[in-house]
Parts: C-alpha cells; structure tokens; sequence
C-alpha cells in the first residue's frame, strides 16, 4: 500500500507549510486561490457526472443519503469534531487567519470531502487494492500538496488533522478492494463516479460561497449509490 501513504504525506506537509507562511502570503493570493480550487473541484465534479449510466438510481441514492446524514446530524458532528481540533491545535500554536468560527466549519467540512471522499481518491485506492499500481493516489497527492498550503493559510494547523480520515478511508478501500470490485459492474461504477461528481460539484460551490450545500450529509449516498445501480439494471436493464 504506497498511494494512501503518499497521499497522506503530501497532505500533511503541505498544510504544515501553508500554516507556518501563512502571514507571509498575501491577501489576495489567501482570499482568491480557495475560489480556483473551488472552481477545479466543480470541473472535476461535471467530468465525473458525465460518466453517468443511470440517472435515476444516482439521484435516488442522493436524495436518500442526505436524508440519512441529516437523521444522523453527520455534518454537525463532523464540525464539533473540527471545533475541538482547532481549539486543542490552538492551545499550543498560535492561530492563523482570522476566519471567524462558523466560516471555519463551514470550510473545514467541505475540505474532509474534497480530501478524503473525491472521487479521485476513493476511485484511486481501490484501483491499487486492485491491481498494485498507485498512479491515481499520487497524482492526487500532487494536487493536495499545493491545495492544502493556501486553505492552511487561514486556517491553521488544524488542515494537517484531515490526514487522518484520508487514510483511514483510503486504507479501508485498498483493504475492501478484493472484496468490492469482483462484485461491480462498469455500470455501477460509473454511477458511483457520477454520485461522487454531483457531491463535488456541491463542494466546489461551498469553497467557493456561492452555496453552503450540507456535503458532508450526503456522503451516505456513496455508499447506497452501487447496489441502487445494480437493482435498477436489475430490474429495468
């Protein structure tokens, strides 16, 4: 297992960075790159739409993930886990940016999707499970490492404590990839893309303040999405 361990790597040393040069960044350069990397998880999430094979069952498993993260409060437990993250990180470093609390958790929410649960990332794990090759992983970790500095910029250290939802999920899907992939179809994986890309496209609009969409309530939905999928092909295939 190589990818997870680059990924995770790249993650952390790049929000290190972005903490301790923080105040040396510029204004604009803090306040408008989260608007570019808001608008690349937006491309990213259309080019994964696309790969749609069946709409009905994609939507279906969105409506009721969400449903199921908005009974579970996932989101809200997820922002009292990030509140007390920043207040313990705090306590022994100095804060960075001057993000207001809400803003805060606003942001930190959709950065535990657009790190931890991309497509890209989940999609690339279970590629190495697979077959052994962890070219996706480190071309996402690429991309985190200069994606991370800018929001640890504002947001401090407490970015680097996203490394470790990223490897325990992407470690649990290198793991489970001899298990799930026998049982896929290219269908459902391309629904599974497709559900991924709709809860990017919904992060890219969060990062970027256009609209706070509950992103961490409808991570459910990727996990219903496939056997949604394949009862749908099932039944009307």
């Amino acid at each position: 297992m190589i990818g997870p361990y680059v990924n995770g790597a790249a993650l952390f040393a790049g929000s290190v960075a972005g903490a301790l040069l923080g105040p040396k960044l510029s204004m604009n350069m803090r306040s408008r790159m989260p608007m570019v990397f808001g608008c690349a998880s937006m491309g990213l999430g259309v080019a994964m739409i696309v790969k749609v094979k069946f709409l009905a069952p994609v939507v279906f498993a969105l409506v009721l993930g969400a449903v199921l993260g908005e009974l579970c409060h996932l989101e809200e437990l997820i922002q009292k886990g990030a509140g007390s993250a920043r207040k313990c990180i705090e306590k022994i470093t100095r804060p960075t940016g001057d993000l207001t609390q809400e803003e805060f958790l606003d942001k930190f929410v959709a950065l535990l999707v657009l790190f931890c649960m991309s497509g890209t990332g989940v999609y690339g794990s279970m590629s190495e499970g697979m077959t052994g090759d962890p070219t996706l992983l480190i071309v996402k970790a690429i991309l985190d490492f200069f994606t991370a500095p800018i929001f640890a910029s504002t947001m401090g250290f407490t970015v680097a404590i996203l490394v470790i939802p990223q490897l325990v999920i992407q470690g649990l899907l290198f793991l489970a990839a001899s298990l799930i992939m026998p049982l896929t179809t290219p269908d459902m994986l391309a629904d599974f893309s497709a559900c991924g890309g709709l809860i990017m496209l919904a992060t890219g609009f969060r990062i970027c303040g256009i609209q706070q969409f509950p992103v961490a309530n409808m991570i459910p939905a990727l996990i219903i999405v496939m056997p949604l999928s394949w009862l749908w092909s099932l039944c009307m295939g």
